[in-house]
């Protein structure tokens, strides 16, 4: 199952929120300048992405 395969209603809340801000933190960084590195919010948006795959694969 990729990332893709899950949708919003597929987070908690507490995800929602965590990922809502990562996003949030990654346009601030991307409008300070072109030379920006977000890998690093990136990474941590995708390790929530993928409890959430769990989660829906596991049928919770």
């Amino acid at each position: 199952m990729a990332a893709s395969d899950i949708k919003f209603s597929d987070f908690t809340a507490g995800e929602k929120a965590r990922v809502t801000l990562l996003t949030a933190r990654m346009a601030k960084r991307g409008m300070a300048g072109q030379d920006v590195d977000i890998s690093d919010l990136q990474r941590k948006v995708e390790r929530i992405e993928r409890q959430a795959a769990r989660r829906k694969k596991q049928g919770k």
